[in-house]
């Protein structure tokens, strides 16, 4: 079986959610994994070696320095350069025809290799997961002009590089972004040339935060059903779009929190995550306290 190739961004402090991202998926799948990071700089050494050590054998590296290679992109304040590195992917990795792209704010709960092997994407550019539109979100997609129905988010893609190249995708994609007024630059960008091309994933294979909270499952439903929305409740791979688990108290927070404690010591060391938030946690992670928790919460959401 040949390794499956998955590229993410990262910047040097974010070392740790991506280490946590690889650990879930290296619990949720089978196989090895060609790991490309592409950087805003160099991270030190003795990470690389963390890393490798983290995967046993089971994940190769590579790593790609990308500080200003988009000059000239309109970066949106809120985000990093390297959010939009995936736009680059076609031209930066010739000897791939496909690839897995993830964000570092996941924890994968779904087998990412075999859906690597299994699907093909065909015609299409990527495989992306459609968003379920809430109240306010399809005027927007409408104004792009996109099909609120089809509009996807891009923390998980399945690209194929190969068609992405012989028909210069990566051109369409930066010149789509050298606007100031787009919301999510990269991710609106990649709807606007793409939404013809996109083969249509499960939700299962990236959560939103949306997908989590009880007062919008009638929009999840309609987009898709009720069997899948409880299939995401217990095994979708959980995307925090929004606000992070280490920062707040958020959806599906002890999903997270777990996998960071799962991770080698000589990993979780290199990162100190809010006080408060890691306080919380551990009470939290007390059987009874996060099952209440949990309850109170859900009742809340459903208004």
């Amino acid at each position: 079986m040949t390794a499956t190739p998955i590229a993410i961004a990262f910047t040097p402090n974010y070392f740790v959610p991506a280490a946590t991202t690889l650990k879930s998926l290296l619990d949720a799948s089978t196989g090895d994994f060609d790991v490309i990071c592409m950087l805003t700089e160099a991270i030190p050494e003795e990470m690389h070696e963390k890393l490798m050590r983290m995967g046993d054998g089971r994940l190769k590296f590579r790593y790609l320095s990308l500080r200003g290679r988009l000059e000239g992109l309109y970066i949106d304040p809120r985000y990093t350069e390297a959010a939009s590195f995936r736009l680059l992917l076609p031209e930066l990795l010739p000897e791939y025809d496909k690839i897995v792209y993830v964000d570092c704010d996941v924890v994968i709960r779904q087998d990412i290799g075999k859906l690597y092997r299994e699907t093909e994407l065909g015609n299409n550019w990527v495989g992306a997961v459609y968003e379920a539109a809430i109240e306010g979100q399809a005027e927007r997609f409408r104004a792009l002009g996109c099909d609120p129905a089809r509009y996807f988010n891009s923390g998980f893609l399945l690209m194929n590089l190969e068609l992405m190249r012989k028909e210069r995708v990566s051109a369409k994609l930066l010149e789509a972004c050298r606007v100031p007024y787009l919301e999510f630059p990269d991710q609106d960008a990649l709807n606007q040339v793409c939404q013809d091309r996109v083969l249509p994933l499960s939700p299962i294979y990236n959560s939103i935060r949306t997908f989590f909270i009880p007062r919008y499952k009638a929009d999840f439903v309609r987009q898709y059903n009720e069997e899948l929305w409880d299939r995401v409740q217990k095994e979708g791979t959980i995307h925090y779009t929004g606000g992070k688990p280490w920062n707040i108290f958020s959806v599906q927070f002890g999903a997270w929190w777990s996998v960071f404690d799962s991770l080698p010591r000589e990993i979780r060391v290199e990162w100190k995550p809010a006080p408060r938030m890691y306080r919380f946690w551990k009470f939290y992670r007390i059987p009874l306290c996060g099952k209440l928790i949990d309850a109170f919460r859900s009742l809340k959401q459903q208004f």
